[in-house]
């Protein structure tokens, strides 16, 4: 009945930059009735695009935004320079909560901004192992950023033992209750 396609790119830029190219698609299996006529079968309801330019500490310098079909023409593409309010944010502190807060509800495009929530996630993919260490950690014995930050990454989890043994904390020990060992 309904296809949504999410498509998140990143590119290296020559200045040691990277550019974030964010897609939402939106189609149905039938023909529509919208604002703008009838909507055929496979042709978008949505495209919208994303756009970013952020450094190595996942700053955003640069974010704008594109609406190329939309359900209700003329006002669907009217949040204008919108999410240019992303700038200055960083994508892996606050950023989801400061999205919300900036272009949430009339302030934005519903679907540009779900789509923003995407964006930490896909970086940091694009990122591992690039700029980001994901084997032995930071210089200051801080260990990988992945460490502890899902299920199977959590330090003292079998994964981080076998693939990351530098990290490995083991299972936590609680201490017995103090009065309740036996002492005889």
């Amino acid at each position: 009945m309904h296809r949504r396609a999410i498509a998140v790119q990143v590119y290296s830029r020559a200045d040691g930059l990277f550019e974030v190219e964010a897609e939402l698609q939106d189609s149905k299996t039938r023909d529509i009735p919208l604002a703008g006529g009838i909507r055929r079968a496979g042709e978008p309801v949505h495209d919208m695009l994303l756009w970013l330019v952020v450094d190595r500490h996942l700053d955003i310098l640069a974010a704008s935004s594109s609406t190329r079909w939309m359900p209700y023409p003329g006002q669907c593409d009217q949040h204008g320079d919108a999410y240019r309010q992303l700038v200055g944010l960083n994508l892996m502190t606050g950023f989801r909560a400061a999205v919300k807060q900036r272009l949430a509800g009339v302030k934005g495009c519903t679907h540009l901004t779900e789509l923003c929530q995407h964006l930490p996630t896909a970086v940091i993919q694009a990122f591992a192992g690039v700029v980001l260490d994901v084997r032995e950690g930071a210089e200051d014995g801080t260990p990988p950023f992945q460490i502890d930050r899902c299920h199977a990454l959590r330090s003292d989890g079998a994964v981080v033992q076998t693939h990351y043994p530098r990290w490995y904390r083991g299972a936590a020990v609680t201490p017995p209750a103090a009065g309740n060992g036996n002492l005889s």
